[in-house]
């Protein structure tokens, strides 16, 4: 049987009741995905509120952060996992549509790891499905929504499938959102990028890309990817 939670070292995160688990895609993001200076973040599809607990971890301490969440038993178990952990008060687990979400405020910093398995098949497990698939919540719209409630110097992160990347900008320069910023990831050596993580600014500016290999070999993490995630993950120096 899986482990129903995953040990950080200044939190823990129970994954027990939701649809997709602690994994790596989540951590990449809380860990690259940019905080500086912000005041007001949102977490798009929080799930266990994985990415909302890191980036509360490493923002201001007056930063506030708004996990959303569709599923009601993922934003249950985000919102259980919120009260155990040291920003309980600056966290705010919010079970909403964010097709539907409205705020008077505008957010410095959005960040989501959203569904991404478009033109796969569905599985059986309702709950699995509407975490893994892009049926009602796809790029077009996502990106769509950012756009209205981004702030103006605001940044709007995402980790989507490398393939998909180039569609994506294209989506979002639609909106007037640029990427400004890109890290292609890679598993094991020699291999293409999988996922990528972009960064996109209502300011058009050449975009920044670099490269992050997690894996020199099997279970044997780089340098780089030590590195980026030291302050979250328990094992490492």
């Amino acid at each position: 049987m899986a482990n129903p939670f995953f040990q950080f070292k200044q939190f823990t995160v129970w994954h027990d009741k939701c649809a997709m688990k602690v994994g790596t895609d989540g951590v990449l993001l809380g860990a690259w995905a940019s905080v500086q200076d912000a005041h007001r973040i949102l977490d798009v599809g929080t799930g266990t509120g994985l990415v909302a607990l890191m980036l509360a971890q490493r923002s201001l301490p007056d930063a506030k952060v708004i996990a959303l969440e569709i599923d009601e038993a993922a934003a249950r178990q985000a919102k259980e996992n919120v009260t155990r952990s040291l920003w309980k008060d600056r966290i705010e687990v919010v079970k909403q549509d964010f097709l539907s979400y409205q705020s008077l405020d505008k957010f410095d910093v959005v960040a989501s790891n959203p569904p991404y398995f478009v033109d796969s098949l569905s599985c059986p497990d309702q709950q699995r499905n509407m975490a893994r698939h892009n049926n009602s919540l796809t790029y077009e719209k996502l990106l769509e929504r950012v756009a209205d409630l981004l702030a103006e110097e605001g940044l709007f992160t995402v980790v989507i499938p490398t393939d998909v990347a180039d569609r994506v900008r294209t989506i979002a320069s639609a909106h007037s959102l640029h990427a400004v910023r890109s890290l292609n990831v890679i598993t094991k050596p020699g291999g293409a990028p999988k996922r990528t993580l972009i960064t996109f600014s209502f300011h058009d500016q050449e975009c920044v890309v670099e490269e992050l290999l997690t894996e020199v070999a099997r279970h044997q993490y780089s340098e780089e990817y030590i590195a980026l995630t030291r302050e979250y993950y328990l094992n490492m120096k």
